[in-house]
């Protein structure tokens, strides 16, 4: 039985920095049964609520910038036979029509921003389970955004993420896409953790490409010319103070992490983290900042070697000059050089 009028929730994530702001950011609200510790180094800031159209379809953009690095886009809209192989096609051509509006034309071309959508489900008969069951090959291809048909193992391994807050709920999480099953309509609960799980993704996309920068710099820096003894006091400065800044943004971002509570909470988050591969993520950017660790404090003992060198040859032309002295000096008081 198809899906009539089912609805999606569309976000877009990409980075967005602007200067911080004076007023009192916003807190993450409506998660629920309130975790013990809630998100609060995440600041938020509502831009914009608006109603757009895209490709016949009326979309309800609600735009936010966390922490003043990140734009979190959030689109939602109704689709027909949400299931069906031709939805797929008019989902896929909506979704392209709100990047070109909302993601700019930089990251679009490099990449740099995540997207994910979120099937939104108020009725699942008979139960939430039994319509998994029923649906999973159409559910799997909507997941996937994909026409062909999956296989059994695949299918399973797509929809086995699944956490559930009562026997009537069940959200299920992928990498690519959720399913949000609940009777009452509190889907804004589970989205909002969803937006920080592609928050926190793109945190760490965003440290890997600014390492990968620092680390392509360093080596076109002191490596392009042979000729060069080693770096100026300021470029060592500058170096160190890039290499700080690195490391506070990614503790702060391994931070947030930690800071979701209670049980229901708890479990998505953990499926979120689990789908995102997020820990992966934080694992390889903390490695490729203790590579860029390393090769600063190598630089740091060279610059110390060759300035130290330096003082030892300034040292010994001192010695030189005076022991030139000394002889002159001998000389002349020896009566050797005395003018007859």
């Amino acid at each position: 039985m198809p899906l009539k009028n089912a609805e999606i929730c569309y976000l877009l994530a990409f980075p967005d920095h602007a200067e911080a702001s004076n007023e009192p950011p916003e807190q993450i609200r409506g998660l629920k049964d309130a975790p013990y510790f809630q998100p609060v180094d995440i600041s938020v800031r509502t831009l914009e609520q608006a109603k757009v159209e895209a490709r016949g379809a009326q979309i309800s953009v609600a735009r936010q910038r966390y922490d003043d690095r990140i734009q979190m886009v959030e689109c939602r809209f109704m689709l027909d036979d949400v299931l069906s192989l031709a939805a797929i096609q008019q989902r896929a051509s909506i979704e392209k029509s709100l990047q070109e509006k909302f993601v700019p034309a930089e990251h679009r071309e490099s990449g740099m921003f995540e997207e994910y959508y979120i099937l939104l489900l108020k009725k699942a008969t008979p139960t939430p389970d039994k319509f998994i069951d029923k649906n999973a090959a159409a559910l799997a291809r909507f997941i996937r955004s994909q026409r062909e048909t999956f296989d059994q193992r695949e299918i399973k391994d797509i929809l086995s993420s699944q956490v559930r807050y009562s026997k009537d709920d069940l959200t299920l999480v992928d990498w690519q896409a959720a399913i949000i099953i609940a009777p009452d309509g509190d889907f804004q609960s589970d989205i909002e953790l969803l937006k920080i799980g592609n928050y926190q993704l793109m945190r760490y996309r965003r440290l890997d490409q600014n390492i990968e920068k620092s680390l392509r710099d360093l080596n076109e820096q002191f490596r392009a010319d042979p000729r060069r003894i080693g770096p100026t006091r300021s470029q060592i400065r500058r170096i160190v103070q890039h290499r700080l800044d690195l490391m506070l943004d990614f503790e702060h971002t391994e931070q947030n992490l930690l800071l979701i509570g209670d049980w229901y909470t708890s479990q998505l988050y953990h499926a979120i983290l689990e789908e995102f591969y997020l820990n992966g993520w934080k694992e390889t950017v903390k490695g490729k900042l203790d590579n860029l660790e390393g090769i600063i404090q190598t630089i740091q003992e060279n610059f110390s070697l060759t300035w130290q060198g330096l003082m030892e040859r300034v040292e010994l032309a001192g010695w030189i000059v005076l022991l030139i002295g000394y002889f002159i000096l001998f000389f002349l008081e020896s009566g050797i050089f005395r003018l007859r």
